[in-house]
């Protein structure tokens, strides 16, 4: 109905088959929805004949959408994300034009903000795993932080571990009291980052934001530090790689580190050149049959340094493959 509401406000006289046509419906339908709009209080004019058309009554509008802040901006951010997906990107950037025209300057601000301070990882997503909660008010104060450069105070809580897998690595953002420099967003694979910087040791650090709990907002003025290598995806990539998976595993491949890196990308682990022709690599994955696996596509020659675990798992997956062989 919203549609028909919108082809009334394009130009004032519409034949029955024309709305028909233009909605992809049947006249039936039509007719039903003129129906609709009547009980809801706008009044369609008709009139008879072979000439018969339908028609908006004298000043009446498109009805107003009437969303409060958060759903505005919640609908601003959504559309902004849409102008990345192939098929909807020129659809969602008009929408989002046409949302900003009558958006307030300081709900204007909040989207624009989170939108500058967000960089994005388009990945394929297993849809069996459930989304992490993330408060879009944090998002949108943290956004600020970044927009304005002043310093985020916060609790940051340990993240739960399933049971049997190691403890994070000795880069992982630590539990505690927090007080950073916030530098940049990153969204990846359903998760937000914040990636920050000590004040007082200079160490940058990725932040899970599901699991920031704000203190004191507006903090004092910092005078931003570039990050090294300026990449802020690739450093979140980087820094889950090496902690963010349930199982990690360190192997050494009989190869230069360039061409392991040829081979894989940032998600997939951390290559550690030892030698001319040999490196570390530090990967990780959501079970160890996974981590296996991906060593194999490798096409290297490597050996597990760690967990123990993981050499029982490629050696089953190099007896099944031997046995497929007929050897």
């Amino acid at each position: 109905m919203l549609a028909l509401l919108s082809l009334f406000q394009s130009r004032p006289d519409w034949t029955g088959r024309e709305l028909a046509e233009r909605l992809g419906v049947s006249d039936r339908t039509v007719r039903n929805d003129i129906g609709r709009l009547r009980e809801l209080g706008y009044p369609v004019d008709a009139t008879r004949g072979a000439a018969g058309s339908y028609r908006l009554g004298a000043g009446t509008k498109l009805p107003p959408l009437l969303l409060d802040d958060e759903e505005a901006v919640a609908v601003a951010i959504g559309l902004r994300a849409a102008t990345g997906v192939g098929g909807i990107a020129d659809s969602g950037a008009r929408a989002l034009a046409k949302l900003e025209q009558v958006l307030p300057h300081r709900l204007r601000r909040q989207v624009v903000a989170l939108h500058e301070a967000t960089s994005r990882r388009a990945e394929n997503l297993d849809t069996d795993v459930a989304d992490p909660e993330t408060d879009a008010a944090l998002l949108t104060a943290i956004a600020a932080a970044v927009r304005d450069g002043v310093r985020l105070r916060f609790d940051y809580a340990a993240a739960v571990e399933p049971a049997g897998t190691e403890p994070p690595s000795a880069t992982a953002a630590t539990a505690g009291r927090k007080l950073v420099e916030p530098y940049r967003l990153v969204s990846w694979r359903r998760r937000w980052y914040l990636v920050a910087r000590d004040p007082d040791t200079g160490a940058w650090s990725a932040f899970r934001a599901d699991l920031m709990t704000l203190r004191t907002p507006g903090g004092p003025a910092f005078v931003p530090t570039p990050l090294p290598g300026g990449d802020y995806t690739s450093f979140v990539l980087r820094d889950v790689a090496a902690t963010g998976w349930k199982v990690h595993a360190r192997v050494t491949v009989h190869a230069p580190a360039e061409r392991v890196l040829s081979r894989i990308n940032a998600t997939v682990g951390v290559v550690e050149s030892v030698s001319a022709d040999r490196c570390v690599l530090v990967t990780g994955a959501d079970s160890l049959e996974t981590v296996a696996a991906y060593l194999g596509m490798l096409g290297l020659d490597f050996e597990v340094v760690s967990p123990p675990e993981l050499r029982d798992h490629v050696a089953a997956l190099g007896r099944r493959y031997l046995r497929a062989a007929g050897c």
